[in-house]
């Protein structure tokens, strides 16, 4: 991120669901609520990608063909992270939930699973604003939406969420989605201590990384390249992947602090449960969702 700027891969990010949004051979996925966070300028590669059309201007050509690549990615994660927060939600139980690292994610006014559930969203302040600008025409959320402004990389998070009502007594559902990439291996443990110094026993965390993979690695800098050389914006451009991590790295990570890993699935692999769109193989094998389970309350 630029410094006092929203995330450009926030909106990167919506504009995928909002390209895979309710097409054919994509249920169960639906984000009705991505193309309504869009300004008109972001939405018209959507909107070429969904028709399948390609440009003829390279720099727009480039965009669609970034949306449509990224829509294949968002599909499943998007689902395999919906699935498990519907199904620990369903467990009796007094949750709460935390959007950590939120960016526009949609999920407050379209995941039914949280109707009536208390959500916290946490986002950098910029992000944060930005959301709530681009929310402004949106129906009330299904749930009790509270925002709290944290910047992860030198605030607190406790402080923050306790100010916004967060209750560490209670279990809380982490969704820890698209930002692990872009933290350091000192800032990802970091907010792992944060959050399991606030999170009741029985908290369940849903978080997404990727997996090392040179491939991708690759691919990101040619994208970045093929931006620079034609002139295009790139969604990609300032917010580089700062660390990768092994199933077992995570589960280390997860384990020393209390947490037990119930299940870890790599994006590939969730494609055979459920009817989401297939991208690029790479892509998906190295994008992982891990699911663990508080055993004891630090605190």
């Amino acid at each position: 991120m630029e410094p006092g700027q929203p995330s450009r891969t926030a909106v990167f990010v919506c504009q995928g669901r909002a390209v895979a949004d309710g097409r054919a051979g994509v249920e169960p996925f639906a984000d009705p609520v991505a193309e309504r966070l869009l300004s008109d300028a972001e939405l018209e590669p959507v909107r070429l990608a969904r028709r399948g059309e390609l440009p003829d201007d390279g720099n727009a050509r480039l965009a669609v063909q970034s949306v449509s690549a990224c829509a294949a990615v968002m599909a499943p994660r998007t689902v395999l992270i919906d699935a498990a927060v519907s199904r620990t939600l369903a467990q009796s139980g007094n949750w709460q939930v935390v959007l950590l690292g939120a960016g526009l994610d949609g999920r407050p006014w379209r995941l039914a699973a949280l109707r009536g559930i208390t959500v916290f969203s946490v986002d950098h302040p910029a992000s944060q604003a930005d959301l709530r600008r681009r929310a402004e025409p949106l129906s009330s959320p299904l749930c009790d939406l509270r925002f709290a402004a944290v910047d992860l990389t030198h605030e607190p998070l406790g402080p923050r969420l306790a100010a916004a009502g967060h209750d560490p007594l209670r279990p809380t559902v982490w969704i820890w989605e698209g930002v692990i990439p872009y933290l350091s291996r000192a800032q990802v443990t970091a907010t792992v201590d944060a959050l399991t110094e606030v999170s009741a026993t029985g908290s369940v965390l849903v978080a997404q990384y990727q997996s090392r993979s040179v491939s991708a690695q690759v691919g990101r800098r040619v994208a970045g390249l093929a931006s620079r050389l034609s002139g295009a914006s790139s969604p990609l451009a300032g917010e580089p992947w700062r660390s990768l991590w092994s199933e077992r790295q995570i589960a280390r990570l997860l384990s020393e602090r209390g947490w037990a890993v119930n299940s870890d699935v790599n994006l590939l692999a969730s494609t055979a449960r459920y009817d989401t769109p297939y991208g690029s193989a790479g892509s998906l094998a190295n994008g992982r969702v891990a699911v663990a389970r508080a055993r004891t309350r630090a605190i």
